[in-house]
């Protein structure tokens, strides 16, 4: 096992190192100018000895591949360069508005998996009757409707006709159930889809032939055999579903003015500063594949013949 996850954990380097060279890219080869940008963040007149020293300042007369060697230098010393509107220390900005989003994407996770896992067990278990197919209507809804426009569809119902939850901020509990519920809402609708497929699937296994024919009791056949085995598949989509909700989480926050990450970059992204987008980005890629590395490890813990397999290997 230790050996399983040494290795999952020698993959993340190069990954980081890949994001870390097309964000680079990316950003320089855009379109527009970054030294103006710059001049234009700083309420500087962009005369042309003003573009000079700028370009000079943040280094962009230099080589591409000297750009990026300066930059990923500092950067693995945890310094992520200012912020052009602020002057403020981008890696320190971003670890600042980060709770925030780990609180929403938490939140939606948790709805995710308390609602998909009841849901889509029981319309495995009464499968063509009318928990299955209302369950199935949901699932078609949820996984056919943006996350944006259920939330002006909640922030109408909840706040505007029956003033019964705040529309935007952040604040308790109630100012997070919108946000988390709309977010929230297409991982739980694949979710459902997803178990009922694999259950229904594993119904017909020859393990659980077995089980029945050893006399084990229909409860210990469900939930012992049927419901354990599609368990597997179901914990790698959640690796799926932390890049969809963290993805997802950007517009969400632009919606309720949700004091998130993902609002942050996004203001970033009108203002065109560059520093931050590059660590946001390489932030955020961080956080989804150790998601994803966690996801691994219990999918090995949950599947033996993975651990194993990764043993031997």
């Amino acid at each position: 096992m230790l050996r399983y996850i040494a290795r999952r954990i020698g993959i993340l380097i190069p990954i980081l190192f890949l994001v870390s060279v097309l964000v680079f890219l990316m950003l320089r080869l855009a379109k527009g100018d970054p030294a103006m940008a710059y001049l234009r963040l700083s309420n500087i007149p962009p005369t042309a000895d003003a573009l000079e020293e700028a370009t000079r300042m943040l280094g962009l007369d230099l080589p591409l591949w000297e750009q990026y060697l300066r930059w990923a230098g500092r950067a693995l010393r945890g310094d992520f360069g200012l912020s052009w509107v602020t002057g403020q220390p981008v890696l320190g900005e971003i670890l600042y508005y980060l709770p925030a989003t780990l609180k929403l994407t938490g939140m939606s996770l948790l709805l995710t998996l308390v609602f998909s896992i009841p849901l889509g067990v029981l319309a495995a278990l009464r499968r063509d009757g009318w928990a299955d197919h209302l369950t199935r209507a949901f699932a078609f809804m949820g996984v056919s409707m943006p996350s944006f426009w259920f939330a002006y569809i909640l922030i109408f119902i909840f706040s505007v006709t029956l003033n019964l939850l705040p529309p935007m901020g952040m604040g308790g509990f109630a100012h997070i159930i919108m946000p988390a519920t709309s977010l929230a809402l297409m991982s739980t609708a694949i979710n459902i889809r997803f178990l009922r497929a694999n259950m229904l699937e594993n119904m017909h296994a020859r393990s659980v032939l077995y089980a029945r024919a050893r006399g084990l009791s229909e409860r210990r056949v469900i939930w012992g055999h049927v419901f354990r085995n599609s368990l597997v598949p179901v914990v790698t989509s959640i690796g799926m579903h932390l890049g969809e909700l963290i993805g997802g989480a950007v517009v969400v926050e632009m919606v309720f003015a949700w004091p998130g990450v993902g609002r942050y970059a996004v203001m970033a992204i009108f203002n065109r500063d560059f520093p931050i987008l590059q660590c946001f980005l390489l932030v955020m890629t961080a956080i989804f594949v150790l998601c994803n590395l966690l996801v691994d490890i219990l999918y090995a813990w949950i599947d033996p013949r993975i651990r194993l397999q990764g043993d031997r290997t």
